[in-house]
């Protein structure tokens, strides 16, 4: 029996003699529609197998349509946060000002003076576009734009200590995400790691004591995405800066979450600043561009002119550098800061600087709308969170949506089939929606997306 259903299956040749698979082949090519035939017959041969009948013709049919629609569809979607992490790594980071994306689609468009000197009418430098900006905003002597800040410092230790020794504290040699560890990292660059004092408490005498003639860099990494309290001492950056300088040694500092605005003015502890490392004295400072700076993935290297311009040079730094696109970006980004408008425009911040009246007014709005399509949901207290490897622990007071639900892993997992697909968290066995991550043009889409799921 199952032989025989088995022989009633066409052929993928016969499958693409039909004028839909036909049609389709048009539009999106006629490997595609191949690929998507085979995979089903393969699929319904295991089925029979399996003990299920054969299909009709048409179902067939409808099972390639779906398949290839699939294969041309973007894997890579706009989705709506309403988890209330605002620099969300999974879910892209830094959203983006409309002028930040609008600088960026111009800068894709067309052509663009990325490498050419307008007023000398001659090769120009793509470093030129952003340096300028980012020097006025942290009193850098120069800088320089790479892909990431993981590429930046790799960038600053291929330079300057490959073959030599990098000293740094055993409590600064954390995890990033994706399971990369920042000694894996730097070890790529050449440098040799060499590790003082003990996970919780590193003095200045511990970098002293293993200096040797073959030390290149005294390095500092910022433990952005994690807190250590209690017995816990570590050497300042000053003291870092002070005997490397004292030793004719380099201090850099790889701060990573890239804030240029002061964090305690929203309630939050001090995120370190790249100008505040400059002042302590570092030769060169790595940050982010695409975290609590709120621009595009982006390295961003500040410091003394002669080190920016040796890394400049080194040959890494071609297989590193970042697009028109990305540096379009990016300078819109700083412009925001240079203009005192970042509150205003740019997304993270406007989320950060939220008041919790705010939060309540917008949370409110949800749940009216929701009773007036009969969906029950209350309006609780709750905490958003900074996320992306930024201040570690720190929260903000929210309020937010709740729905209580009979089962809410099921229904987060309808909520992300929605499209857009709608991010949200549980607790306490209820759907919790953060207004403060939501963006003011998808609080639409938002609720659509709600009473979508709740009529599956």
């Amino acid at each position: 029996m199952k032989q025989d259903q088995l022989r009633q299956l066409p052929s993928v040749d016969s499958l693409m003699q039909d004028h839909t698979l036909r049609d389709l082949a048009q539009r999106y090519g006629h490997a595609v529609i191949v690929d998507a035939c085979r995979a089903t017959l393969d699929a319904t041969r295991q089925e029979i197998l399996n003990g299920a009948d054969a299909p009709m013709p048409a179902l067939l049919i409808d099972n390639v349509r779906q398949r290839a629609e699939r294969a041309v569809r973007p894997s890579l979607v706009p989705v709506i946060n309403a988890t209330g992490v605002i620099i969300h790594t999974n879910l892209g980071r830094a959203p983006l000002s409309d002028d930040t994306i609008a600088a960026m689609k111009t800068a894709a468009q067309g052509y663009s003076n990325l490498e050419y000197d307008l007023d000398a009418g001659e090769r120009g430098s793509r470093h030129a576009h952003a340096e300028s900006i980012i020097m006025r905003l942290t009193g850098a002597e120069a800088a320089v734009v790479v892909n990431n800040n993981a590429a930046a410092v790799m960038l600053i230790l291929a330079t300057f200590a490959r073959g030599k020794q990098v000293i740094i504290s055993r409590g600064q040699l954390v995890e990033i995400g994706g399971g990369f560890r920042v000694p894996e990292v730097m070890k790529q660059s050449g440098a040799a790691l060499v590790e003082v004092g003990t996970t919780n408490r590193t003095y200045i005498a511990d970098y002293a004591r293993v200096i040797s003639d073959e030390t290149a860099l005294l390095m500092r990494v910022h433990t952005s995405n994690f807190k250590m309290v209690g017995f816990t001492h570590e050497a300042s950056l000053e003291e870092l800066a002070s005997l490397a300088h004292e030793k004719n040694l380099l201090c850099a500092d790889d701060l990573g979450s890239g804030a240029l605005i002061d964090t305690t003015t929203y309630g939050l502890a001090h995120e370190p600043m790249p100008q505040e490392s400059l002042a302590a004295g570092a030769d060169l400072v790595s940050i982010s561009g695409d975290k609590l700076l709120g621009g595009p993935q982006a390295g961003i290297i500040i410091g003394k002119k002669n080190a920016i311009d040796a890394l400049k040079k080194h040959p890494l730094t071609r297989a590193l550098r970042v697009d028109k696109v990305t540096l379009a970006g990016l300078q819109a980004t700083l412009l925001h800061y240079l203009k005192n408008e970042a509150i205003k425009k740019i997304p993270i911040w406007s989320m950060i600087a939220a008041t919790r009246e705010e939060l309540d007014a917008r949370a409110h709005k949800i749940v009216e709308q929701l009773a007036d399509a009969k969906i029950e949901a209350s309006i609780v207290d709750t905490e958003s969170t900074i996320g992306g490897g930024s201040l570690p622990g720190e929260t903000l007071p929210s309020r937010a949506v709740a729905i209580a639900v009979a089962s809410p892993d099921d229904f987060a997992a309808r909520l992300r089939r929605t499209n857009p697909p709608i991010v949200a968290r549980i607790e306490e066995n209820r759907i919790i929606l953060d207004p403060r991550t939501v963006l003011p043009a998808e609080q639409d889409a938002l609720l659509s997306g709600i009473i979508q799921v709740f009529k599956m």
